[in-house]
This record gives C-alpha cells, sequence and structure tokens, in this order.
C-alpha cells in the first residue's frame, strides 16, 4: 500500500444537465475553478446509449481489452469517484457508477461516455496540500494513482 495525506480544501455543488458527457464536464469543471485534487459524489441519470467500461474482456490478456457496456434505456444512476492530475498536470476523473433501470444493473467506469439525462448531481470535495497524480503504467496502460 502507498499513501499520502491532503486536507479538505472547498466543496462545490455541481447540476450537469440533459446532454453532458460527465468526464467531460467535470474535468472542464476542475480546471477552471483550479482544483487539483478531489473526491466526487454524483446522484441523477444517465441516458441512452451512454456508454460503460464494465471490466477487462480477459483479465489476464495483454494488452488489456475493455468491455464496454452501452445503455439501451435511461438508467438511474449513482456514483464516486475522485480527480487527479494527469502526467500533463490536467484535472483526470476515475470515476465509476451504478446504474439501474427496472430492477436490472450494471456498473462501471463513466470514462467511455456517460451523458446525462435531465440531470445529475455531483458534489466535488476538494483536496488540499495533495501531492497525489496520475501516472500512466507502461505494463497495462492504466493512468494509474501515485499517492
Amino acid at each position: 500500500m502507498k499513501f499520502s495525506q491532503a486536507r479538505p480544501g472547498r466543496v462545490f455543488v455541481v447540476r450537469l444537465e440533459q446532454g453532458e458527457v460527465v468526464h467531460e464536464v467535470l474535468e472542464s469543471f476542475a480546471a477552471e475553478h483550479g482544483i487539483r485534487c478531489a473526491a466526487v459524489i454524483m446522484l441523477g441519470a444517465a441516458d441512452e446509449s451512454s456508454r460503460l467500461t464494465s471490466g477487462p474482456v480477459n483479465g489476464n490478456a495483454n494488452p488489456i481489452i475493455p468491455i464496454i457496456h452501452r445503455l439501451d434505456e435511461v438508467h438511474e444512476l449513482a456514483g464516486v469517484g475522485t480527480i487527479f492530475p494527469d502526467e500533463e498536470g490536467r484535472p483526470s476523473l476515475h470515476s465509476h457508477a451504478a446504474v439501474g433501470r427496472e430492477g436490472g444493473g450494471s456498473a462501471g467506469c463513466v470514462r467511455a461516455g456517460v451523458v446525462v439525462w435531465t440531470i445529475l448531481e455531483v458534489v466535488i470535495l476538494e483536496l488540499d496540500d495533495c501531492t497525489a497524480r496520475r501516472e500512466k503504467d507502461r505494463s497495462t496502460g492504466f493512468d494509474l494513482l501515485v499517492p
């Protein structure tokens, strides 16, 4: 295990609206407001045709081939995530969400393209004095957290 320490900073309450792409809007917002590190909580709905990365085709394969799950209808959404800077210093959201409709559900990473249906309520909890960042891991291709 690796870790670093941070302290609470500003708190933002944000409403995303119909048609906005979650990771694009939140990364843009973080850049505009100087948010370097943060925890994110989301509640709302994902529009049809939203996409979630729901795992690798084969966990032992190299290169890793993701499974992209496309929603065929509007789904309720609850998600959590983090924002840390990438290797170029840009805010990078890593967020997983659970979505459901009529007793069926799915979960995965929103980065494949989750689109807001009507609204998505988001609380961003900024972390000050935070040195964590994301760095490309050459073996997996993932941008991994370096605390």
